[in-house]
């Protein structure tokens, strides 16, 4: 490898070397420049006379000081794995040692400008080694990079760069995702941010092709309505998907059991609270009848010793029809209860036997006292809330966790995550609890806990929850559990933990005034803020920015999750009076429409009618939850999902714009000039 120059001032303290390949007989050129007394930008160039086929290009640098800690956006446990420029979100290689901090980012520029090749990045902590580079790749697992053979250089000049930062201050090393992210968004998020990017219509007319696609087009199939112990109960069915659109040419299938949930991800009462927000402002009292029906639907859940079930589902059946195997719901009168089928006893098996998630009964509970705060007092709500509460509290452990999940039968704690940050969420419900009731003693069992994620979840970024093994990614599991990937020195991690924990350190801040929990909290925020698209990538065919990955082993953009992320990152910024995350926290509520099929996405909409041609009108608000999922994308429409979870995309994401509105739309206008 050809050595490069180490042009910039404390450089011997940082780096003991940076070596970069030649690109087939041509030597590396490089243009060093200082940016500002941190930070350095490197520009390599080649000039081909000729075409140049090799498959891997690599630029290595080796810090002077054996990190304690590393950073990267996706996880490579093999020499053959990369980090493909397709979760290029906030591209960035981070490592210190308590007392030095290097980071390397990608020169954006350079990539929205063009290469021949894909990019990648790799951190190899166990050679103390941080790369760069460009190869073809291919998707293994679900989802990891591998290198590809078959890249090619066409005769001319190609460049590659990136940005060195390095720093001994005292505040870099306790948040050193927060000059990373600083200097991503200053350089290229602010300024498209500003011309308005990410590019969507009024907000208000996403709320309306939602509530029009659910309650009018699709009603039939997305609306639910029955009788359950002689109670009218309602909500949106759980999913459906294209084979469902009134348009389609074949014959319908339903994707899993016709279910409605209560659950972390897929919440009926939290698009309730929206519906019921709209309906009283638009004075719909349709609207407001079914928001009601959803609420009574949660408040059927039977109760056991304090714990209940969050997901109620019919029976299925396979069937043939015109020769074609489908599957079918046998209706409502076979209704079960039962929980999330997304867990480490039953992974995608039934949902009539699937163990209690106490993550998912916090966050009704919470919702329950949200709704009873904000919408209407009715006492069912903050009883139902309180009796689980007291069971809750009963659960926490002498280090202070509530655990993940319960035995079906006799509701024992089960071994796996049984001290993981979902219990940062059971924090949020009862300080929620202890805001509406001080008398109560809810703020005690919450400081323990909140202590417990702060000393053994948050200083080695163990973030592992349900999601992170028992979802669609299921590299590492179960024997990664608990287990760091030794290559980068990195936990298989989802950002949920991460907005969970600064949910709760926000929240333990505003009850006891104690600056170690924004200071931890802020921290955190910044980690999360880590999966958000910093800029434009010209390789995603739709509008990205502000949008959100999940973990650092799968391929998403736009995640439904931002929708709920937005208010948190919004309510930092007014904390800390931070114009960034006031702009982070607006781009991730704009970019939580962009998956929508409507008039209004342009992009959007051209990549759907690639993917169905048969869309039109009646389809208007069909919302894929994210983008490029499986780790590719084209602009024919690879990328675009099959399907709409109401609660996890278009309903959710209507609830999250009412909220925020109603919550903070005037100190958003008044204070930051922002209209939402």
């Amino acid at each position: 490898m050809n050595q490069l120059p180490l042009s910039f001032s404390p450089a011997e303290r940082f780096i003991r070397k940076i070596a970069a390949n030649s690109l087939g007989a041509c030597p590396p050129t490089a243009e060093v420049h200082a940016v500002d007394d941190h930070t350095v930008r490197y520009t390599i160039a080649f000039s081909l006379s000729e075409e140049v086929r090799q498959d891997d290009w690599q630029l290595r640098i080796e810090p002077s000081f054996e990190p304690s800690f590393h950073w990267a956006p996706h996880l490579t446990p093999t020499d053959r794995h990369v980090i493909d420029q397709h979760v290029f979100r906030s591209p960035a290689l981070i490592v210190h040692d308590g007392r030095r901090m290097l980071a390397l980012v990608p020169d954006l520029d350079l990539l929205t400008a063009g290469s021949p090749v894909r990019w990648y990045l790799d951190l190899d902590a166990e050679r103390n080694r941080l790369t760069l580079g460009m190869s073809r790749s291919e998707v293994t697992e679900h989802v990891l990079f591998e290198r590809a053979p078959g890249a090619v250089y066409p005769a001319g000049t190609v460049r590659i760069g990136f940005y060195l930062m390095a720093f001994e201050d005292e505040r870099a090393l306790r948040d050193p995702w927060r000059p990373v992210l600083a200097f991503l968004w200053s350089s290229w998020g602010t300024k498209r941010f500003r011309q308005g990017a990410p590019e969507i219509g009024p907000m208000s007319r996403y709320v309306r092709h939602t509530y029009d696609w659910a309650f009018k087009h699709w009603e039939d199939i997305v609306w639910q309505e029955f009788e359950l112990n002689g109670r009218k109960v309602g909500a949106p069915a759980f999913i459906v998907d294209v084979s469902q659109s009134p348009n389609y040419p074949g014959i319908a299938s339903e994707r899993e059991s016709r279910s409605i949930w209560n659950q972390a991800w897929f919440s009926s009462l939290r698009s309730a609270i929206g519906l019921y927000r709209f309906g009283r402002s638009t004075g719909d009292e349709d609207l407001v009848r079914r928001a009601l029906l959803t609420k009574e639907l949660a408040l059927a859940a039977p109760m056991d010793g304090g714990f209940f079930p969050t997901v109620i589902a019919t029976e299925m059946e396979e069937a043939t029809v015109d020769g074609q195997s489908i599957n079918r719901s046998k209706g409502w009168k076979t209704a079960f209860w039962g929980n999330s089928n997304r867990n480490p006893v039953l992974p995608w098996g039934s949902i009539g036997q699937a163990p209690y998630h106490v993550l998912d009964m916090s966050w009704t509970c919470l919702l329950m006292l949200r709704w009873y705060e904000e919408l209407e007092p009715d006492p069912r709500l903050l009883a139902y809330a309180e009796h689980y509460a007291e069971a809750l509290m009963s659960l926490q452990d002498e280090d202070g966790f509530f655990p993940a999940w319960l035995e079906r039968e006799g509701m024992q704690p089960i071994e796996v995550l049984a001290q993981s940050p979902e219990t940062s969420l059971s924090v949020t419900f009862l300080l929620k609890l202890h805001e509406l009731h001080p008398d109560g003693d809810y703020l005690t069992p919450a400081l323990k806990a909140m202590d417990a994620v702060l000393e053994h979840i948050v200083p080695v970024g163990r973030w592992e929850d349900f999601e992170t093994y028992w979802s669609c990614c299921g590299y590492g599991r179960p024997d990664l559990v608990g287990r760091k990937v030794a290559r980068n020195d990195m936990f298989k991690q989802c950002n949920f933990s991460t907005f969970w924990t600064a949910e709760a350190l926000l929240g333990c801040y505003k009850a006891t005034g104690e600056e170690r929990y924004l200071a931890a909290g802020r921290t955190c925020l910044d980690e999360m803020l880590m999966t958000q698209a910093s800029w434009q990538p010209p390789y995603i065919p739709i509008e990205a920015l502000g949008g959100f990955g999940v973990m650092n082993a799968d391929g998403e953009w736009n995640d439904a999750r931002q929708s709920l992320f937005a208010e948190l990152i919004l309510e930092y910024g007014m904390e800390l009076d931070q114009p960034e995350y006031i702009e982070r926290g607006i781009a991730a509520l704009r970019a939580s429409f962009v998956m929508m099929y409507c008039p209004e996405n342009v992009k959007t909409r051209e990549q759907w009618e690639k993917a169905y041609p048969f869309f039109n009108e009646k389809d208007y608000g069909f919302m894929m939850e994210n983008y490029g999922h499986g780790g590719e994308v084209n602009a024919e429409g690879l990328g675009m999902g099959t399907f709409t979870i109401y609660d996890w995309g278009n309903g959710a994401t209507a609830e999250a714009y009412l909220r925020i509105l109603e919550h903070h739309g005037e100190i958003l206008r008044e204070r930051y000039g922002w209209e939402i």
